[in-house]
């Protein structure tokens, strides 16, 4: 998955989401992970966060700390952010073009805290750029071993990995769950006609008791760096 498919999203939805309507039962794993996040904030006075969209998590965690440098390797997804911050009027965050593919434009042990919220897991190869003793915290729903690979290998140590998958998402109709399932990375545009056979085969796998649904599976990680 290439960064085309980001800068799709950003034009078609305004953003890096889905813009679907749906509700959620039971304890939603990101729900929990922006409490953690915003617990943690007040102790950290120099954050990044990695993979940060289209900014509007970004805007809203900066509210709860001193300092706060976001990037993405999106640059129309870096465009509706800088938008968004001038219109907040939002002063203690600045947004960077960057991408984990190349070195960051960043400091040796320039942070000390560094959350990823489903952003890019090659963050942790470039654990140059938080302090010792700093901490990473993320939220993702794809390989977990990968991450623990990343952690161990990368110089950090109290590795914590928490796996949810209890929460659920109800949608109205066909139509919620189509814009949902194609704000997933590196899914296809699953509300085009051309499509529609592909749809109504992830309908039928997602339908339960009649009820259109998905399970979420999320995991939450944490570490500290040697």
């Amino acid at each position: 998955m290439g960064v085309e498919w980001y800068d799709v999203i950003a034009r078609r939805n305004g953003g890096y989401k889905s813009n679907a309507v749906f509700t959620v039962e039971g304890i939603s794993a990101e729900e929990i992970f922006e409490e953690r996040l915003i617990g943690m904030l007040p102790n950290y006075t120099s954050v990044l966060d990695a993979g940060c969209g289209h900014g509007e998590f970004t805007v809203k965690m900066s509210r709860y700390t001193e300092s706060l440098v976001a990037f993405d390797n999106s640059i129309e997804l870096m465009n509706i952010a800088n938008s968004l911050l001038k219109e907040s009027k939002v002063s203690n965050v600045k947004f960077i073009y960057a991408t984990t593919k190349k070195q960051l434009p960043f400091q040796d042990e320039q942070f000390d805290l560094i959350y990823d919220r489903r952003g890019p897991t090659s963050i942790l190869n470039h654990s140059r750029i938080l302090q010792a003793g700093g901490t990473v915290f993320g939220i993702h729903s794809g390989s977990l071993e990968k991450v623990k690979e990343r952690l161990e290998s990368n110089g950090f140590t109290n590795i914590e990995i928490e796996e949810f998958s209890s929460a659920i998402y109800y949608f109205p109709d066909e139509n919620e769950f189509a814009k949902f399932i194609t704000g997933i990375p590196g899914n296809p545009d699953y509300t085009s006609p051309k499509l529609k056979k592909e749809l109504s085969n992830k309908i039928q796998e997602n339908t339960i008791n009649e009820k259109l649904c998905m399970k979420e599976y999320r995991y939450i990680w944490k570490a500290i760096k040697k």
